[in-house]
């Protein structure tokens, strides 16, 4: 048991690196041409996890449960929990659906309409080297004035968190608040108020080491 544990760990950090080192294009190929690879992701994700003191889905449903008649969009909900867990009308989306409230796609683009919700979830989700394309596509789907929830691993932001919130405002966004209370992951709570600029450029996020186990 041990052994195949060590195994898992092994071939979760193999597919982590790989996922934060290309793009969500290739990451979508990849899935669908061995599907049992986003089973082992997610299990392996789930493993680290578990040790934080505080997940980072349970923060934005905490937020969410506040406004339940508000749509929302979960960019990569990996087992679409905000869904499971919240009454209100979520579209959540990833890699691969194993779950019939899941639908699969590139979350760069996402089969919604402009300006269609009044919230959208990116946790721990600006994986591709394409992750701006993920918050372009929040700040497109939702309508103006409407709330973009981003968590993401400390150690990923900290050497360029001034130029990433840089880059947020410039897409149009205004930072209500940035949460820097945990020890493992960073919320920034955003409301769409302006077009987002022709060009961007964007800051080159660390990919997330997680420890042997």
């Amino acid at each position: 048991m041990k052994m195949f544990k060590k195994l898992q760990g092994s071939h979760f950090r193999m597919l982590n690196e790989e996922l934060y080192s290309t793009s969500s294009q290739h990451a979508v190929s990849m899935m669908k041409t061995d599907p049992s690879l986003f089973d082992s992701y997610h299990e392996g994700f789930r493993e680290q996890t578990k040790k934080w003191p505080v997940n980072p889905v349970n923060v934005i449903i905490k937020y969410l449960k506040k406004y339940p008649k508000w749509k929302v969009a979960d960019l990569g909900c990996g087992d679409a929990q905000i869904a499971k867990t919240l009454p209100n009308k979520v579209h959540s989306f990833d890699l691969i659906s194993k779950d019939p409230c899941v639908v699969a796609c590139d979350i760069a683009h996402v089969p919604l309409k402009d300006s269609s919700v009044n919230a959208v979830v990116l946790s721990l989700a600006l994986m591709g080297t394409n992750y701006v394309d993920f918050l372009k596509e929040a700040h497109r789907i939702v309508v103006k004035g409407g709330k973009v929830l981003v968590a993401e691993v400390r150690s990923r932001l900290e050497h360029v968190l001034d130029e990433f919130v840089e880059m947020l405002k410039e897409m149009g966004f205004v930072l209500d608040n940035m949460d820097k209370s945990n020890k493992m992951f960073v919320m920034f709570y955003l409301t769409k108020n302006q077009p987002c600029a022709a060009e961007l450029n964007p800051p080159s996020l660390k990919a997330c080491q997680y420890k042997k186990r």
